[in-house]
Parts: C-alpha cells; sequence; structure tokens
C-alpha cells in the first residue's frame, strides 16, 4: 500500500507514480518558490487547508485542457466579438490585461473560494506565487470592466506548458474571457497545453479532459525541453498579441 512521505528541506518528491489512490504524493513544510518550481517541473501540485502541512499531489488522472479545443457558447462568442471591435480604442469599456494585478487576482481567487466553504490559498500560498510572479514564472491575467478588476485568473508558465491555479469572476463570464485570451495568447506562443489539475464539471464545459497521468507526464517531460518564456505585461488583444504598457 502507498504511504504518505514526508519531505524535509532537503527531501527530493518521490515518483508520482508513488501517489495514494486520490493523488496525495508527500507532506512538508517547505512551501518555497525552488520547490514549487521542482514540483511543477514533475508534475506535482501544493494543495492543503489552513492548518495542515503542505500536501503534494499528483492525481490519476489529471485534467487538461488542449488549447485548440477551448469550447466557447455562442453567447460568450459573441461577447469575444463586441469586445474585439474595441479594444483599440483609447478607454474600451473592456480590457484584459497580463501580469498588471497579480496580488488582486490572487486575493480575488482566494476570497471566491472563502465564500464557497473554505479556500486552499492560504496566505503563505498566496505570498509564495507572488513570489514566484516576480521571479516571471506565475502569472495573471485580468478582465477590467470600466477600469475596475471585474475577473481574471492566474496560473504559471514553464517550458510549453501553462499550469492553470484558480479563477474568479464579479461579473459575468469575466474569468471566461480572461481564459479565452489566455487561450490565444498561449496559441501565439506555441503552448498547446493548460493543466487544470483536477477534474470539474465547469472545466468539463469548457473543453477540458481527464488524462491518465502516465500521458500527462510524457506530455510535459517533452514540453520542458524547450526553455522556458518570459511574460512581460500589457493589454492582452483578441489575436493572441500583447500590447506592452511602460
Amino acid at each position: 500500500m502507498a504511504s504518505i512521505i514526508w519531505l524535509d528541506t532537503h527531501t527530493p518528491f518521490p515518483d508520482p507514480a508513488q501517489a495514494m489512490p486520490e493523488g496525495l504524493l508527500a507532506a512538508g513544510t517547505d512551501l518555497s518558490v525552488e520547490r514549487l518550481e521542482s514540483a511543477y517541473r514533475q508534475g506535482i501540485f501544493p494543495w492543503f487547508n489552513p492548518g495542515e502541512p503542505v500536501l503534494w499531489w499528483s492525481p490519476d488522472p489529471r485534467m487538461v485542457l488542449q488549447t485548440r479545443a477551448l469550447h466557447l457558447s455562442h453567447s460568450l462568442a459573441k461577447k469575444l466579438r463586441q469586445i474585439a471591435r474595441r479594444e483599440h480604442e483609447e478607454n474600451p469599456p473592456v480590457r484584459i490585461m497580463l501580469n498588471t494585478a497579480f496580488r488582486q487576482v490572487i486575493q480575488g481567487c482566494a476570497d471566491t473560494r472563502s465564500t464557497q466553504g473554505g479556500t486552499w490559498i492560504v496566505p503563505a500560498m498566496q505570498q509564495v506565487y507572488h513570489d514566484w510572479h516576480l521571479a516571471g514564472r506565475a502569472h495573471s491575467i485580468e478582465t477590467w470592466i470600466n477600469g475596475t478588476l471585474a475577473g481574471g485568473l492566474y496560473g504559471v508558465q514553464l517550458g510549453r506548458f501553462f499550469f492553470g491555479e484558480s479563477m474568479f469572476s464579479r461579473h459575468t463570464d469575466a474569468s471566461k474571457i480572461a481564459l479565452v485570451y489566455l487561450v490565444r495568447f498561449l496559441q501565439a506562443q506555441g503552448i498547446e497545453h493548460i493543466d487544470c489539475q483536477q477534474e470539474t464539471g465547469h472545466l468539463h464545459s469548457l473543453g477540458a479532459r481527464p488524462i491518465p497521468r502516465s500521458q500527462f507526464l510524457g506530455l510535459l517531460r517533452d514540453t520542458m525541453t524547450h526553455p522556458d518564456l518570459h511574460w512581460t505585461h500589457g493589454q492582452l488583444l483578441h489575436d493572441g498579441t500583447l500590447r506592452t504598457t511602460a
């Protein structure tokens, strides 16, 4: 029977295939940028409740969204066309931005989860992902409506893979709009997969599908042979380009 492996600062991660049936692989207290990067490159992520040690997971199956498989409803597609028509205005009513409000996005995600009965995005998680953001690997995609942050998502880019972490909305479809613009941006850079971690009905409705962990890890190994990309900040446009801002 598989057992949980305790990690100290210098203990490497075990093989993800050693995870317990629900995906739990290891536990420990080390939650650092270096530990996070090692985890993600091996298909492992942290997820734990307040008061628990850091728990590390590698579920089987793994929920993955192929960027070409993103599903848009008719109403969302119509809304996206309306946004695109006005994106070059000096002050468009809806603007999708990259990396201009990371702390606000991760806090929005944490607040949303708290109202749904708890959150794993505890202050320590918020801080380490912000540190990773400053190091150029964690990113926020934001939907601004009339100058106010209406929704968005955050995640991590390594190699040719994007790891989605969480999303939130304060306005109808705001997080979905951010996701669509992220997908187009990723496609423009040759990134074909978004790790969605665990299966939910919401993710399934957007086109994500579960795949065996072994297949996921194979995809990950292939994409990690590519160098990481350098993302700056600015306005995302409907064609997947980034208009940088000062």
